[in-house]
């Protein structure tokens, strides 16, 4: 079974900061074949796209309300991606989910997502 196991939130005051890490396992998953990224959901919204990164880590993306302040890498060596969030403000505040994919484009359309993780909590008080 492929497993992506979230790590890294809490409750954290505005302009303050956290990191959100995502590990993936499992024996027919090649990590390193697979664009990674994140959604996060707050309560009574919808899903949405925060961060993708592409196999080797060459090329990002990012929605427009996190750019400049959230950060995505990954270490294909410990099978893991990682979501920097700075600056964080209450707006913030949503579970924040890793996906992973066999394709890169239409990742954050929500397109061919296969695996996703359980999620973590990022709580931001004003």
């Amino acid at each position: 079974q492929v497993q992506l196991v979230e790590s890294g939130g809490g409750l954290v005051q505005a302009g303050g900061s956290l990191r959100l890490s995502c590990a993936a396992s499992g024996r027919t998953f090649t990590f390193s074949r697979n664009t990674m990224g994140w959604f996060r959901q707050a309560p009574g919204k919808e899903r949405e796209f925060v961060a993708v990164i592409s196999w080797s880590g060459g090329t990002t993306y990012y929605a427009d309300s996190v750019k400049g302040r959230f950060t995505i890498s990954r270490d294909n060596a410990k099978n893991t991606v990682y979501l920097q969030v700075n600056s964080l403000k209450p707006e913030d505040t949503a579970v924040y989910y890793c996906a992973a994919s066999k394709t890169y484009s239409g990742f954050s359309r929500g397109l061919d997502l296969d695996y996703w993780g359980q999620g973590t909590q990022v709580t931001v008080s004003p």
